[in-house]
């Protein structure tokens, strides 16, 4: 399957490949929001719709400075503290995913696996954007403390990071919701 994977790389994807559209297709999301969900997949919903958030505060943080409507330490003091609440609970989320929930997916659910598969080759793209995001944040806010004159460059150089990493993440997260919501829902519950 790992062929088959590597015809959908998360970078540029458009929509959830076709073989894992079943369960979307089982379960829409025109349905989400008429029916009590099982209180993990709200859970669920509720993070990532977290994680939507962040990313439209950062994003308009973003086009704040290029508009000049920042300077480069009100770009650092507002966008600092957003992006670092963001990475650690993503990182974290991930984490609990791929070592807890994901399993006990594949278990509820056998013909889920390569879908389970693509979204953890999903969250290993999505953490080299967090890397880079990082690295770009520690870089701006190291210049920003020191004073340094390339502080704007930094600047620029993580919103450049963000500008990168937002498709990926919206796109991981849509693709995710559309097999894993449905797969509680039909089932009545969550894993244990």
């Amino acid at each position: 399957m790992s062929d088959t994977l590597n015809r959908w790389p998360l970078h540029g994807r458009t929509d959830l490949p076709e073989p894992f559209t079943w369960l979307r297709e089982a379960f829409p999301r025109a349905r989400w929001t008429g029916v009590a969900l099982p209180q993990t997949a709200s859970h669920w919903l509720q993070m990532h719709d977290g994680f939507r958030q962040a990313g439209d505060r950062m994003g308009q943080t973003v086009s704040a400075y290029r508009a000049d409507r920042l300077d480069t330490r009100a770009f650092h003091d507002q966008l600092l503290p957003t992006l670092a609440g963001f990475l650690q609970h993503l990182d974290g989320h991930h984490n609990i995913e791929t070592g807890h929930y994901f399993p006990q997916f594949r278990r509820m659910e056998p013909r889920i696996a390569a879908g389970i598969d693509l979204l953890d080759r999903d969250h290993d793209a999505v953490h080299a954007h967090l890397e880079a995001l990082a690295d770009r944040g520690n870089a701006l806010h190291a210049a920003v403390r020191s004073g340094a004159v390339d502080a704007a460059d930094r600047a620029a150089r993580l919103a450049e990071a963000l500008d990168a990493a937002t498709p990926d993440l919206l796109r991981h997260l849509d693709d995710e919701e559309d097999i894993v919501i449905p797969v509680i829902a039909l089932a009545g519950r969550g894993p244990a």
